[in-house]
């Protein structure tokens, strides 16, 4: 069985210091967040991304606010225009702003100010190989992560990338918030299991909030 599956909605977990699951955190708005990152898709289509060696990512993905996260064959940076239209991304929809706020108080992480959201897109059999986030310029800050749709299993790590990845099953609803001591923590989502979710048939969607700057 998954590390916590079942628990019960509403249930705090604790993953490691300064690192929390939030189950069914981000449930009841949902259906504003999906409304929300419909519009930011319109505004900036979801795009697979190349990364320095030149492969293709699995995930499809676009950005919303003051800084984008993207990555192509020069690198890993962010950046205050979409690439493809040379327009700033869209905003951050005030109900994923507000979520993003509430789950990191929650978490114990007061004031958090994300400037850049990540949203991926994850069909049947997209993954993301384990990783650090630490292209921003504020470590002091948490990452809040909001998992809606199909549920996912969520690698989480250690300080190095050799370290054995425990598996945690995310449900639609489901907030991840890290920071502090476990802020460069390695993590990664295994590929994404087909199946169709009455909200999202069959897709994940993932926002990830940061402070870039």
């Amino acid at each position: 069985m998954d590390l916590f599956d079942g628990e019960d909605h509403g249930a705090r977990v604790a993953l490691s210091d300064g690192a929390w699951v939030l189950r069914g955190f981000a449930r009841d708005p949902a259906e504003a967040v999906l409304a929300e990152i419909a519009g930011i898709a319109s505004a900036a289509a979801p795009r697979h991304l190349l990364v320095p060696g030149g492969k293709r990512m699995s995930v499809a993905m676009t950005n919303a606010g003051s800084l984008g996260w993207v990555s192509d064959t020069r690198g890993y940076r962010y950046e205050a225009c979409d690439p493809q239209s040379g327009q700033p991304w869209p905003e951050i929809g005030p109900t994923m702003m507000s979520l993003a706020r509430a789950a990191a108080d929650s978490a114990g992480y007061a004031q958090f100010a994300p400037d850049a959201c990540l949203c991926n897109f994850y069909e049947p059999g997209a993954r993301m190989s384990l990783h650090r986030d630490f292209d921003e310029g504020d470590l002091s800050a948490p990452i809040v992560s909001i998992s809606l749709g199909l549920p996912a299993t969520f690698l989480w790590g250690g300080h190095a990338r050799a370290d054995r990845a425990r598996r945690i099953r995310l449900a639609h609803g489901d907030v991840v918030v890290w920071g502090g001591a476990s802020r460069l923590v390695y993590h990664g989502v295994a590929p994404l299991a087909d199946g169709e979710h009455p909200a999202t048939g069959r897709m994940r969607y993932n926002l990830t909030f940061r402070k870039a700057r």
